[in-house]
């Protein structure tokens, strides 16, 4: 396991979202219908991207 410490804190992340009931998703494949709360990774918005 060869990450970045931004991947790490992002995979620790993800993970509590999922065990928390949130769908995670890609900003390139976000599916608003996948159900109620969804976490889209990097979101862009007008003053760059959210995480």
């Amino acid at each position: 396991m060869n990450q970045n410490p931004e991947q790490i804190a992002r995979d620790k992340i993800d993970k509590m979202l999922r065990e928390a009931g949130w769908l995670v998703q890609s900003k390139n494949s976000v599916d608003l219908s996948a159900g109620k709360g969804l976490a889209i990774r990097e979101y862009q918005t007008d003053i760059g991207p959210a995480d």
